[in-house]
C-alpha cells in the first residue's frame, strides 16, 4: 500500500501536482488517468522519489519514503518494478539478459539461479523460445511481456507502468492488461498505473485516481466511473463516439 498526503510540487512557481492525497490499494491495480498535463507522470515521478516533493508526504506500508536516508531509499528501490512506456529494453541485450539485468543489479544470487528465476518470470508472461532473441528481433507485444517479467523479476511489493498498452493494437492492449492484473493478484502487489486508455479503465480499473490540472478531482471504481454524474468526468471517459454510444445504451437499459 503506498499512503499520499498533501503532496505539491511545483515547477518555475507553477503548481502541477496541487494537494493530492489517496491510497494505492495493495493487491489491486491502480489506475492515475487524465488529459495529457494533467499531472499524472510528475505525480508517478513524486511517487517514485525522481522528484522532491515542495510538501506533503509518501508512505510505502507506513514507512515515509525518506530521500535522505540512503539506506531506506536503497532497500526500496528494490522492492520496485517498473514498466517503462517504450519498455526500455536494451538493444545490445538478449530477452534473457535483458530479464537476469536487474538481479545483477541487487541480488547475490549466483549465474545459475539468475538465469533460473529470468526464465521463471519469462515462462510467467506466457513466452517462448525469445530467450536468446534481441528486442529488435520481437514484436511490440512482447516487449511489452519481457519488459513485465523484468520488472517483477526480483520479487517487487511494487509496481509502476507507465502507459504500458503504448503503441499497442488495441487486442495486444486488452493481453497485457489482463497479464498487469494477474501479476498484481498473484503476487499481492500495489500496482500503479498512468494511463489514457479507456479500455484500461474499463477492464482492470480497481481504483482510478482522475486529475485535472494537478488535483485529484475524482476517485474510485471502473464500475463507478461508468455511473457518476459528474461532468468533467462523462466528458473525459466518453469522448470517443464509440464510448459515447456505451453511455446512450446505459441510458436506454
Amino acid at each position: 500500500m503506498i499512503t499520499v498526503n498533501n503532496i505539491y510540487k511545483s515547477f518555475d512557481n507553477i503548481k502541477i501536482i496541487n494537494d493530492i492525497s489517496t491510497v494505492f490499494d495493495k493487491g489491486k491495480t491502480n489506475l492515475i488517468i487524465g488529459q495529457s498535463g494533467s499531472g499524472k507522470t510528475v505525480l508517478m515521478k513524486c511517487l517514485l522519489g525522481l522528484l522532491d516533493l515542495d510538501h506533503g508526504e509518501i508512505l510505502y506500508d507506513g514507512k515515509k519514503f525518506d530521500k535522505d536516508n540512503i539506506s531506506t531509499i536503497s532497500n526500496l528501490r528494490k522492492k520496485i518494478g517498473m514498466v517503462f512506456q517504450g519498455s526500455a529494453l536494451f538493444d545490445s541485450m538478449t530477452v534473457l539478459e535483458n530479464v537476469i539485468f536487474p538481479l545483477r543489479m541487487f541480488s547475490d544470487n549466483t549465474d545459475s539461479e539468475m538465469v533460473s528465476r529470468a526464465k521463471e518470470v519469462i515462462n510467467r508472461v506466457d513466452l517462448k523460445d525469445v530467450d536468446n532473441k534481441f528486442p529488435s528481433e520481437i514484436s511490440g507485444g512482447m516487449k511489452k511481456r519481457v519488459a513485465i517479467a523484468r520488472a517483477i523479476v526480483l520479487n517487487p511489493k511494487y509496481l509502476f507502468c507507465d502507459e504500458p498498452n503504448s503503441g499497442l493494437d488495441p487486442k495486444t492492449a486488452i493481453v497485457i492488461d489482463k497479464l498487469i492484473k494477474e501479476i498484481t493478484i498473484e503476487y499481492n502487489i500495489t500496482t500503479v498505473i498512468n494511463t489514457h486508455d479507456m479500455n484500461s479503465v474499463m477492464e482492470i480499473g480497481d481504483k482510478i485516481i482522475f486529475l485535472v490540472e494537478g488535483k485529484k478531482i475524482w476517485e474510485g471504481t471502473n464500475t463507478e466511473i461508468l455511473n457518476t454524474d459528474d461532468q468533467m468526468i462523462n466528458d473525459f471517459v466518453y469522448s470517443s463516439e464509440l464510448f459515447k454510444k456505451v453511455k446512450l445504451n446505459q441510458k436506454k437499459n
